[in-house]
């Protein structure tokens, strides 16, 4: 039995969806594991599980969580899997674990997704250091840490008057407050 070192999630709303998603998955895909939690730490906690599922199809929307969701496929179908993780319309992150090289450039070249990692966990990126945002439905623009996130809060608004065009001042005063 795994015993896992989890804190509990954000809150109680966030606990229902992850567990919502659990039992549809439990329904409609294959259980792989499932940890069991010991009874004094299920307080706010969800438990974490890993299921087979058919395709990405299955999912329906992007599942932030403790759920991992594994696709099994053959290598002729490989750009299909692509496809199918383009097709959905979420985007945030992606992991290869590959010893071969074009495969990774063939993925990355292909795969419309915020951050790909390679032979490495999925998460961990120190915003200010790392950049990370996601593409799609789940983006949000700019990176967090990346060159042009301070962008992102700013409103860029011009006003350009040619004085000579107008013959002085007379364009100014359309734009003065009314109020005074």
């Amino acid at each position: 039995m795994l015993e896992p070192n989890l804190g509990p999630v954000i809150d109680e709303a966030a606990r229902n969806m992850f567990q919502a998603h659990a039992d549809r998955m439990v329904r409609d895909a294959k259980l792989i594991a499932r940890t069991l939690l010991r009874e004094m730490s299920r307080q706010g906690v969800f438990s974490p599980h890993a299921f087979e599922i058919e395709g990405v199809d299955v999912l329906g929307w992007e599942v932030f969580g403790l759920n991992l969701n594994v696709v099994r496929y053959s290598r002729d179908r490989f750009d299909a899997v692509i496809d199918a993780i383009n097709g959905d319309g979420y985007g945030p992150t992606l992991g290869i674990h590959s010893r071969i090289d074009a495969t990774v450039a063939h993925i990355g070249q292909r795969a419309r997704v915020g951050n790909i990692y390679v032979n490495r966990n999925q998460i961990g990126a120190v915003v200010g250091a790392q950049p990370f945002s996601g593409e799609g439905l789940s983006g949000t623009g700019p990176k967090a840490g990346g060159p042009h996130y301070l962008l992102r809060f700013a409103t860029e608004r011009t006003v350009s008057i040619d004085t000579t065009a107008t013959g002085g001042n007379a364009s100014l005063l359309s734009l003065q407050d009314d109020s005074s």
